[in-house]
């Protein structure tokens, strides 16, 4: 890991250009890896050009600027461009240079930081003076942390884990203690009061972040947490075709649609197991999961009816299961939905995705996107330190 380290702040660009015996195969890919780098190159920069509000290192909403527009984000598309942002920089080529955007990310995420609630967290939108604040939503944070866990593993960055950790006590603070609710367990959605469904959403990336900072500090709490949340969510949501529902709420109601980053997840979460205790039993759960994703998502256009958020986490989950299995049916879905999109929602005069022609450009998709094609432009190698 340290040797990782060194390697990432100062000689990403020295290992990018090092002569190799490639394999047509291998030919072909670093082919595709630079298409992927070159559109998220452009992608990114489209977005700092037209969302990117430096003076105050935070994103603006939609582009253009709708009637009645907050000044700023809520916390879950900046998560996304700072996921994007971060996924750029593992990029061996080029990471380097883009070490102080992450820093303004860093420090753009603080400003929905709320410390006067126990336990502390991020708001859903940017706090005084800039904003209101807003409800704690419970997987805005994970999503959150889950980066500064990727981060970290890229950099050693003591203080983006330290708020890692943070976040998951967070998390557990949220789950349900109530012996007397359908599928006892869980942690709900939100600390809003017009909602208390427990989500696949809320649990399955609280299972990952717990287990991520299980391999980092070795600390049982975290290991303990992780496996009760992700046991829960087998429990409780798991759908007869081997995907999952979304959410349950406080009625027994079963919300049964199947969203794409529910089942990505999942997948992680049980990648990590395997990773952590060796027991292949976990490794062929992730394996059963993404077959009949890849199975359901790939028929009827279903792929294309998600959010392009969602299947940015979906897609990004799946690589860090071909870190294991070196499946490349995983990487190929995610290529072909890269070159759609390109193809069909990319207005080629700002460089920014539009998704339905009467809507702007919103920071979530186009930041997933970013996402998207960052990741494709990794190499193989690195699919490891994915969070």
């Amino acid at each position: 890991m340290v040797g990782r380290r060194l390697w990432y702040l100062g000689l990403a660009f020295v290992v990018a250009v090092v002569s190799v015996a490639y394999s047509s195969s291998d030919t072909d890919a670093r082919s595709g890896q630079e298409k992927n780098l070159r559109r998220a190159i452009a992608s990114y920069e489209a977005m700092q050009r037209y969302l990117y509000l430096p003076d105050v290192k935070l994103y603006k909403e939609q582009y253009p600027e709708q009637p009645g527009q907050n000044p700023y984000s809520y916390v879950w598309p900046f998560s996304q461009a700072m996921a994007a942002t971060i996924d750029l920089a593992g990029i061996r080529k080029i990471g380097a240079q883009y070490k102080d955007d992450i820093g303004d990310r860093l420090e753009g995420v603080e400003l929905y930081w709320n410390n006067t609630t126990t336990p502390p967290g991020y708001d859903s939108y940017v706090r005084p003076p800039l904003g209101w604040g807003g409800d704690k939503f419970y997987d805005d944070n994970e999503w959150i942390a889950l980066e500064q866990v990727q981060w970290y593993r890229m950099t050693g960055d003591q203080q983006a884990l330290a708020r890692a950790k943070q976040v998951f006590d967070l998390v557990v603070y949220g789950w349900d203690n109530d012996p007397t609710h359908p599928c006892p367990g869980g942690v709900f959605w939100t600390q809003a009061s017009w909602s208390r469904d427990r989500n696949t959403v809320s649990n399955a990336p609280g299972a990952e972040l717990g287990l991520h900072l299980y391999e980092i500090t070795g600390d049982r709490y975290y290991f303990d947490w992780a496996k009760r949340m992700y046991d829960w969510v087998n429990t409780c949501l798991l759908a007869p075709n081997g995907l999952y529902w979304d959410h349950i709420d406080l009625a027994g109601n079963i919300e049964k649609t199947q969203w794409s980053y529910n089942q990505g997840t999942m997948i992680g979460a049980s990648v990590l197991l395997y990773r952590i205790t060796g027991d292949s039993q976990y490794l062929r759960r992730a394996e059963a999961i993404a077959d009949a994703a890849l199975e359901y998502y790939g028929g009827a256009g279903r792929l294309y009816r998600q959010d392009p958020p969602f299947n940015a986490i979906f897609f990004k989950n799946l690589l860090l299961l071909e870190s294991i299995n070196h499946d490349k049916r995983y990487r190929k879905m995610m290529q072909d939905y890269a070159d759609e999109m390109w193809r069909s929602a990319r207005d080629p005069e700002t460089g920014l995705f539009v998704f339905e022609a009467t809507k702007p450009t919103s920071l979530l998709y186009h930041a997933a996107m970013v996402q998207i094609y960052a990741t494709l432009a990794w190499s193989p190698q690195d699919y490891d330190l994915m969070a």
